[in-house]
């Protein structure tokens, strides 16, 4: 054939397809509430190309009309199952009775396409990735190959030219198994970065909980030496009562630190509310100084009142991680200094070191995933914190000098309620 067969019309057919696969991924990974509608998004991402490749064929000849359009069909139904099938075979019938009339070959061989692949999508979703691609290949090359003999077999007038072997039979198994890695892939590097993410965070628990384990064990040690001293028979009840006190705070103060260690580990739930910039910061501070104590780190702050809006877990889970940077910044100890003020429309918070500080590059890097400057980092923490940050309409901006220290610099919005309806 010598590829007489590949022209601009086919590769236009192809760009429809691959240009809908990526923007079906890229809104399936950013658009979080998209994401709870993924059969309807599938279904809108696959009909754009079955349309455009109708629209825009590779060409019509007497019995056929040569272009691309089932492979966008049979993916949509292999991924979404037989609801994004149906969706599917609905669009695709409509528009094409709409550009070139009805065809009762035509409904018929789309029926049969559909009953066949959404009968094997529930199996090809329990597939690996070697095993989809080679399944799909087979089922569009079985699917050519017995959708050409129902033709035959119905109409006196089709024909099958060394065209239509070439569009129907030889070239949709190339393009589905290359469509079918692309999703695989874009799928993998997805869960991959959301486990990640996940990681990183166990990291920072499993480091708090070593550290709080030591801030835990003091007031249980005081604990345990005032019920000894409570054994005591000559005691009198005024003093009874002061080591009962004694034993009552300490245990509080431990159950504090827990507590805090517990609302950060369990599961953020997706919400927005109002966020008091100085008590969750403060909280923040109170739950990390565990480990700046094991770190000799001296935490010190200055956090003026102010309120914003966004998810308060991913708040404090932002701000853990930019402190707890600061602290690691710091090998031989030092100062943490945070200060929050209300600049305008605007709260300001600043994290400041004495630590080692970065180079040009290390700052222009910043928050990009798997980049960081310490040996065994991830840099998923300080892409979360610039995630976050964004997601509240905020800014960072961050200054360092080698061996001087950094600084970090939050604006976030303040948030005023409206009270003129009352």
């Amino acid at each position: 054939m010598n590829f007489i067969y590949i022209n601009q019309n086919i590769l236009d057919n192809l760009f429809y397809i691959l240009v809908s696969i990526l923007v079906f991924y890229i809104l399936l990974d950013h658009g979080k509430r998209l994401s709870q509608y993924g059969k309807t998004l599938i279904t809108a991402c696959m009909s754009i190309p079955i349309i455009l490749c109708m629209k825009f064929p590779i060409y019509i000849d007497e019995y056929c009309v040569h272009d691309l359009r089932q492979i966008p069909f049979i993916i949509g139904t292999l991924y979404g199952g037989w609801p994004v099938g149906a969706a599917l075979l609905v669009i695709i019938l409509t528009f094409r009775f709409a550009f070139y009339g009805f065809n009762l070959l035509t409904l018929i061989v789309y029926i049969v396409i559909f009953i066949i692949t959404a009968l094997f999508s529930s199996q090809f979703k329990n597939f690996n990735r070697k095993n989809k691609l080679n399944s799909s290949i087979l089922l569009i090359l079985f699917l050519g190959i017995l959708t050409s003999f129902i033709s035959l077999a119905m109409s006196d007038y089709f024909r099958i030219t060394e065209a239509y072997v070439f569009y129907f039979i030889i070239l949709p198994p190339f393009i589905i198994g290359l469509a079918v890695y692309i999703m695989e892939i874009l799928k993998d590097a997805i869960i991959i970065r959301t486990q990640m993410i996940r990681l990183e965070k166990m990291e920072v628990v499993s480091q708090l909980a070593a550290s709080i384990s030591h801030e835990v064990r003091n007031p249980l040690t005081v604990v345990k030496g005032f019920v000894q001293l409570l054994k005591t028979p000559d005691l009198t009840q005024e003093v009874r009562e002061q080591y009962i006190q004694h034993v009552v705070r300490e245990l509080n103060s431990a159950e504090s630190i827990i507590s805090e260690y517990l609302a950060f580990a369990k599961p953020a739930i997706e919400k927005v509310e109002n966020i008091s910039i100085n008590r969750e910061i403060g909280y923040v501070i109170e739950m990390i100084k565990p480990l700046a104590n094991m770190n000799l780190v001296t935490i010190s702050n200055q956090l003026a009142p102010g309120i914003t809006r966004g998810n308060i877990q991913h708040f404090k889970q932002c701000f853990l991680n930019l402190i707890k940077n600061g602290i690691e910044a710091m090998p031989n100890g030092g100062e943490l200094n945070i200060v929050s003020y209300v600049n305008n429309f605007d709260i300001i918070i600043e994290i400041s070191d004495n630590g080692v500080g970065m180079n040009k590059e290390q700052i222009n890097r910043f928050g990009e995933p798997y980049y960081s400057s310490k040996e065994k980092g991830t840099g998923l923490g300080s892409m979360v914190a610039v995630k976050t940050i964004q997601t509240m309409n905020g800014t960072l901006h961050l200054t360092s000098a080698l061996n001087k220290g950094t600084t970090i610099s939050i604006t976030l919005p303040v948030y005023q309620e409206d009270h003129s309806g009352k």
